[in-house]
C-alpha cells in the first residue's frame, strides 16, 4: 500500500496561503484595501469586521475610500482604523472615511522588509514541522510493516522535493513583496 502525501500537500498549501495573506496585509507605499482586513469595529453592540460595515475602494495610489453602509457607524469606523495602528492617517468628511498612506521612509521600509522576512521564516517553520511529522509517520508505518524500506527512502526524497518546491515558492513571494516595498 503506497503512502499518501495529500495531508502534507494540504499543510504546505496552507502555509503558502497564510504567507500570501500576511503579505497582502503588509503596508507598502501604495493603497491596498487588504490592509484593512484585520480591522474590527465596535458597532451595533458587537465587534464586526470592517468589510461588513462599509465598502472599501482605492481612491488614488495612496488613499483608500471607506464608505459606511450606515452613516451612524462612521465615527466607530474611523476610531477602529486609528486604533489598529496601521501607520496610516484617517480623515472624515461626514459621509466617508479616507485612509491616507504616507510615503515610506527608508527606515520604515527596512522594518517592513524585516517583518516580511520574519513572516517567511514562520511559514518555513510550518513547512518544516509538517515535513518532520510526515517523516515520523512514514518511519512508524515502516516499523509496522505497512511501508517497505525502499518505499521509505523513495518517500523521503519525494517529501524533500515537495518541501524544496514550497520553500522556493515562498521565497518568490518574499522577493516580490521586497521589490514592491522598495519601489
Amino acid at each position: 500500500m503506497p503512502y499518501d502525501l495529500k495531508t502534507l500537500d494540504v499543510k504546505l498549501a496552507g502555509a503558502k496561503d497564510w504567507l500570501q495573506r500576511e503579505y497582502r496585509s503588509l503596508r507598502t507605499g501604495r493603497a491596498s484595501p487588504a490592509i484593512l482586513d484585520s480591522v474590527s469595529v465596535s458597532a451595533y453592540g458587537s465587534m464586526m469586521p470592517l468589510k461588513q460595515l462599509a465598502t472599501i475602494g482605492v481612491e488614488d495610489a495612496r488613499t483608500l475610500r471607506v464608505q459606511p453602509f450606515d452613516a451612524g457607524t462612521l465615527k466607530d469606523i474611523e476610531r477602529a482604523i486609528t486604533a489598529e495602528d496601521l501607520g496610516v492617517g484617517t480623515a472624515s468628511d461626514g459621509t466617508i472615511v479616507r485612509v491616507m498612506f504616507p510615503e515610506l521612509s527608508t527606515e520604515r521600509r527596512a522594518q517592513l522588509v524585516k517583518l516580511a522576512k520574519g513572516k517567511l521564516e514562520e511559514a518555513r517553520t510550518t513547512a518544516r514541522l509538517a515535513r518532520e511529522e510526515t517523516w515520523k509517520d512514514i518511519q512508524e508505518k515502516e516499523r509496522g510493516g505497512k511501508v517497505t524500506e525502499d518505499d521509505k527512502f523513495r518517500l523521503k526524497d519525494e517529501l524533500q522535493k515537495k518541501i524544496d518546491a514550497v520553500n522556493e515558492d515562498m521565497e518568490k513571494l518574499f522577493d516580490a513583496k521586497e521589490k514592491e516595498m522598495s519601489s
